[in-house]
């Protein structure tokens, strides 16, 4: 089984609106950091570190989105994989720090396709649940593959 087969299983898993949590994205949350009171934190790095954790593959372990660029082996678009690799993007509007700057915000997914200058991602907390949504390929701090 890929990482991508096993999040596939999680789409549509989404966050409780209010003062209560999803308690599966809560777990994803604690499994290495145990500060997160509820599902209203970011928690992309905390759906793909526990996907990966799932399968025993390598692991940022940490909720740092940027934290995958320290995960893995580099690997450049035209060689990205559905199957196997994960995708790091900046995050906000502006000037954005490069890929050497880890303690930045950012947001993580797993590789799901490429159209023209749209990059599709699989990944946690987008718009709040799991999903499939396109990004702008100018967004991407960096691809890894992990086995």
């Amino acid at each position: 089984m890929t990482l991508y087969d096993l999040a596939t299983r999680h789409v549509g898993i989404k966050e409780v609106p209010g003062i209560a949590s999803n308690e599966l994205i809560l777990t994803m949350l604690q499994l290495d950091n145990k500060w997160p009171e509820g599902d209203h934190v970011p928690w992309c790095s905390a759906f793909i570190n526990y996907i990966a954790w799932a399968l025993r593959l390598p692991r940022s372990k940490s909720l740092r989105a940027r934290s995958w660029l320290k995960v893995g082996v580099p690997i450049t678009l035209e060689n990205a994989e559905p199957q196997n690799d994960i995708v790091i993007l900046t995050r906000g509007k502006g000037e954005q720090p490069g890929p050497d700057i880890i303690d930045a915000p950012g947001h993580v997914g797993l590789f799901a396709g490429r159209e023209n200058n749209k990059i599709y991602i699989l990944g946690g907390n987008q718009s709040n649940e799991v999903n499939v949504k396109a990004y702008d390929v100018e967004r991407i701090l960096g691809i890894r593959r992990i086995k």
